[in-house]
């Protein structure tokens, strides 16, 4: 899969010029637009109101939180970026997102059904390293350190299942009434999927156009960089929002 990525990877710079610009750029807007609150997923004080003072089936209000939750989950996206990058056939894409899909579905119903909350901070931390992680990856360093490949599949429904943990413990910050909890719970995971659906199909599209041109395998190595260093920011921003809180 990224045999080409590799055989160019001696001939690229570590990082260019664009993609330290690229990199301040984004670390820049990241840390005007987002406290340490913020970067937890903080759930949104309207939103935690209006959950708090309905009860019974709500469907349509829960799919739109999790759509929501997806579409502005800015890790969950870097991820799926990630795992996505190498991936040019529809049916590994796919899979890739199925098994994605797979597990934080999985234990997004589980915790909360069984209320079973990580720290917030914690769980993003965690979030922030699968980010990295996929960086790493993409970038073949595994390969260069370890003499050998993780399994690319496994990697990606156990860190499936770290980002279900990250939104069931959002969810248990809604209080959500145990009074038609499984269907609100289940609209919700529908939800969450329609957006990460709607993230992929954005991804997708810029990616088709990014790998058309001779620059993609030219920036590819820097994107990673990029990815990797927001990644570290992440984490960093989560355990710091750890020890003050």
């Amino acid at each position: 899969m990224h045999s080409r990525f590799h055989d160019g990877l001696a001939d690229l710079p570590w990082l260019t010029w664009r993609g330290r610009l690229l990199l301040i750029t984004l670390v820049f807007i990241a840390l005007l637009t987002g406290t340490v609150d913020a970067l937890a997923h903080a759930v949104t004080e309207g939103d935690k109101g209006y959950i708090q003072e309905i009860s019974g089936v709500n469907l349509l209000p829960f799919v739109y939180l999790g759509a929501k939750h997806m579409m502005t989950g800015y890790d969950h996206i870097l991820f799926l970026f990630g795992v996505i990058f190498f991936l040019y056939r529809m049916k590994h894409i796919a899979i890739y997102v199925s098994l994605f899909a797979l597990g934080h579905s999985t234990t997004m119903v589980l915790g909360v059904y069984f209320n079973v909350g990580i720290n917030s901070y914690v769980i993003d931390a965690i979030i922030g390293l699968s980010v990295v992680y996929k960086a790493l990856d993409n970038m073949g360093a595994f390969q260069r350190w370890l003499g050998f490949q993780p399994n690319t599949k496994v990697a990606t429904l156990v860190f499936g299942l770290f980002h279900g943990f990250g939104l069931a413990t959002k969810i248990l910050e809604y209080q959500i009434s145990p009074d038609g909890l499984v269907p609100n719970l289940l609209a919700f995971n529908v939800g969450v999927e329609l957006g990460q659906l709607l993230a992929l199909g954005v991804i997708l599209i810029a990616m088709g156009y990014w790998r058309r041109t001779s620059s993609f395998l030219r920036y590819a190595y820097s994107a990673n960089v990029v990815m990797m260093s927001l990644g570290f920011m992440l984490v960093g921003l989560q355990l710091t929002g750890l020890f003050v809180s």
